[in-house]
């Protein structure tokens, strides 16, 4: 039976178990051998990661196209995006390597999370606004490059969704182990 454990990946954890540089990794949170991320979540960004010891269910939830899974991601992003900026996300953005997948984006609530540490950046005279964004492909920190490239910084990221899995009841740092 494989396993699937669910992660609440903090921010400034790598999504690897071992670091040179002495830099916190999943090591520090897992304590389950055979496991590994399907994906990858990058070091500035936190939220949900899903470790497997099942090789399919790993290339199912990695494999790009319309008929994947989907990941959800909850943005801030510097500024209020007007209507050509989110529909340019959601038609597909055109990145040095290529034109991206089209994506879901919905305008939210700032969600209920607790503060990041270290905070978010804050400037009093520049807004910052939330986007529920759900991608059908996974390329190297796709979602911070779509969002400067429409103008739009990323100032925090938060993985909500994986398939249909959430952060949902998980705390920063907190693992749920599942059987597969």
């Amino acid at each position: 039976m494989s396993r699937i454990l669910l992660l609440h990946k903090p921010w400034g954890v790598l999504s690897q178990f071992t670091d040179r540089e002495g830099r916190p990794t999943l090591a520090d949170y897992i304590d389950l051998p055979g496991v590994h991320p399907a994906g990858r979540l990058d070091r500035d960004s936190e939220g949900l990661l899903v470790l497997t010891d099942d090789g399919a269910l790993n290339a199912r939830i990695t494999r790009p196209g319309p008929d994947s899974a989907g990941k959800t991601y909850w943005v801030q992003v510097e500024g209020e995006p007007d209507e050509a900026a989110l529909e340019a996300l959601r038609t597909g953005v055109e990145l040095r390597d290529g034109l991206t997948l089209p994506a879901k984006v919905d305008r939210m609530d700032p969600p209920d999370l607790p503060e990041r540490d270290p905070p978010v950046r804050f400037r009093r005279h520049i807004p910052t606004r939330w986007l529920a964004i759900t991608l059908y492909e996974g390329r190297n920190r796709q979602v911070r490059r779509m969002t400067a490239t429409v103008g739009h910084p990323t100032l925090r990221l938060v993985r909500y969704r994986v398939a249909s899995w959430t952060l949902d009841g998980l705390a920063r740092g907190e693992s749920l182990l599942l059987s597969g």
